[in-house]
């Protein structure tokens, strides 16, 4: 069977995959930016490893599988995914994403940056000596807007703290032994209202672009401190940037943006159109949270799981979409 690559996420990410398939599979690399030789490798192709998938991609009439190697759905053309095809996505990041949140959460209630840069130069101020005293987690309502994978992994791991446990999903639901309720969508106002920490973890969609909104902001508590590791765009950035700014809300923890350089770069695009760096209540990470050391193997595994199953047969794994026809 024959597996196509693009060259795109031919940089060492996928590097473990060969190692993990215990099925032949042929493995090729293509670019599709050329776009007549991605044509010719599309054409007799079982599998793609892609997190993206154009409308204006060629015909793939032998694809029996888009694996994504990400859990990120908001590139996929679905109407030109062959309907032969069945879409399946990768997980495991959720662990290093809920480990980034508890330690956000931290930083933000007892401020190790600014402590260590005091007393570096003999300032005690924040100690038992002179006060003020820090925050704590203790206590405090975590509001989780998305309530899948990651939702889920956050609050496992934000319960032994103390904290009251609150998530958002589609509909109301009972709690489920670690959190306390689950609003439905058309309750969010009402979660929002009693949060101290917001942590955004949805998709993007038609319905979650921008819905961190001023009428939303609006009903925050003034501490409230948002921390989005979900994608850029489901805040509107003019919206929130003025909110920070005005100390209409407590503070942000931002990981994800609203522009990116290319894969591979490091410098020379602004990952924001308003000046989010000149604020003193934000935390700004590069899109970092789930990218940890332990992820490549995990999700490679998974992939390898998933291209393993559909040679011998088996049904898949973390299925999006299944075939509409065989």
């Amino acid at each position: 069977m024959k597996l196509l690559i693009q060259t795109l996420d031919n940089d060492g990410r996928l590097r473990l995959v060969p190692e993990y398939l215990t099925t032949p599979w042929q493995i090729r690399v293509a670019d599709s930016a050329d776009l007549p030789a991605f044509a010719q490798a599309l054409s007799d192709t079982d599998a793609v490893i892609s997190m993206a998938w154009p409308s204006h991609f060629p015909p793939a009439p032998r694809l029996r599988l888009l694996q994504l190697p990400g859990a990120g759905l908001d590139a996929i053309a679905f109407d030109h995914v062959p309907p032969t095809a069945y879409v399946c996505n990768a997980f495991e990041h959720e662990i290093g994403i809920s480990e980034y949140v508890i330690g956000a959460m931290l930083e933000w209630s007892i401020g190790f940056r600014h402590l260590d840069r005091r007393i570096r130069v003999g300032d005690w101020t924040g100690s038992y000596l002179c006060g003020p005293h820090h925050g704590e987690l203790f206590g405090a309502t975590v509001g989780i807007i998305g309530y899948g994978h990651i939702g889920r992994e956050v609050a496992r791991r934000a319960a032994p703290f103390g904290m009251r446990l609150l998530a958002s999903g589609r509909q109301t639901a009972p709690g489920d032994g670690v959190v306390e309720r689950i609003f439905g969508a058309d309750q969010l106002d009402d979660l929002l209202a009693v949060s101290d920490f917001v942590v955004l973890a949805v998709p993007l969609t038609d319905q979650t672009r921008g819905f961190i909104n001023q009428a939303r902001l609006r009903v925050m508590k003034p501490n409230a401190v948002i921390i989005n590791v979900a994608r850029g765009a489901v805040i509107n950035e003019s919206d929130v940037f003025e909110a920070l700014k005005a100390r209409r809300i407590g503070g942000a923890v931002l990981d994800v943006w609203f522009n990116y350089p290319k894969q591979g770069e490091t410098r020379g695009t602004a990952p924001w159109n308003l000046p989010f760096d000149q604020l003193d209540n934000v935390i700004l990470t590069p899109h970092a949270s789930g990218w940890t050391t332990g992820i490549t193997a995990r999700r490679n595994r998974v992939i390898a799981d998933n291209l393993n199953r559909l040679a011998r047969g088996e049904p898949l794994i973390n299925v999006v979409r299944a075939p509409r026809s065989h």
